[in-house]
């Protein structure tokens, strides 16, 4: 392999997908997790699994607490997390979060002279988050092609997102072609500590969804 490719690895259904697709176009891959300190960490730990099982050549883990953003119900545990369809961006959303880990994946990239980013965002079946609409991550790549090194002498980041138009049926049936084991992924907002997930927040209404509408079993532990 020749390519090097990044890929933003939450633990989650979409970015275990994500990375899958990176692994298809033969990208020697590298993945990137950020411990922001959310209160269902177990992600972290579903995304150590995952990258065991597609042998990524490396995985960072990152730290950068979040925790003190008091807005957001992923980092303010004080917050309840709805248990009820949301309307507009619901308080789930963490400010700045994809900037954040697209910025620390953009230093990595550069440093292993890399121009290759994957990240599993997706604006069909999602939060409405507005970090994971078209429009932002093109407007991030431009940023990315004025900010470094490499770019301004030439090798133009790309970002990829080859999730982005698909539904959640049709990023599980993908998956699946790939060999994606989903029983190793975990979606849910406030999943336990055993990893079981609650069945009840949007994430786990989604991913649920996907699975029925593919035809498939949810090999999701819920609570």
């Amino acid at each position: 392999m020749s390519k090097k490719a990044i890929i933003l690895l939450s633990g989650g259904l979409d970015s275990a997908t994500t990375l899958a697709i990176a692994k298809e176009n033969n990208y020697e891959c590298y993945a990137l997790s950020v411990n922001y300190h959310q209160r269902h960490n177990y992600e972290l730990i579903a995304a150590k699994k995952i990258a065991k099982y597609f042998s990524v050549k490396d995985l960072k883990e990152v730290e950068i607490d979040l925790s003190w953003l008091n807005n957001s119900a992923l980092t303010n545990n004080s917050l309840s997390i709805p248990e009820n369809l949301s309307t507009g961006i619901p308080i789930t959303y963490v400010p700045a979060r994809n900037t954040i880990m697209m910025s620390l994946a953009m230093a990595w990239a550069e440093s292993i002279d890399c121009t290759d980013i994957f990240i599993g965002v997706n604006a069909v079946d999602y939060s409405g988050y507005p970090d994971c609409r078209e429009e932002y991550i093109s407007s991030f790549q431009k940023m990315a092609n004025l900010a470094t090194k490499k770019a301004v002498e030439g090798d133009l980041v790309k970002i990829h997102t080859p999730l982005i138009k698909l539904s959640k049926k049709e990023i599980i049936l993908k998956g699946i072609e790939l060999g994606v084991d989903y029983s190793l992924t975990i979606s849910c907002y406030q999943v336990s500590s055993e990893g079981l997930a609650c069945g009840k927040c949007d994430s786990c209404r989604l991913r649920k969804a996907g699975f029925e509408n593919a035809g498939l079993p949810d090999p999701t532990k819920y609570l």
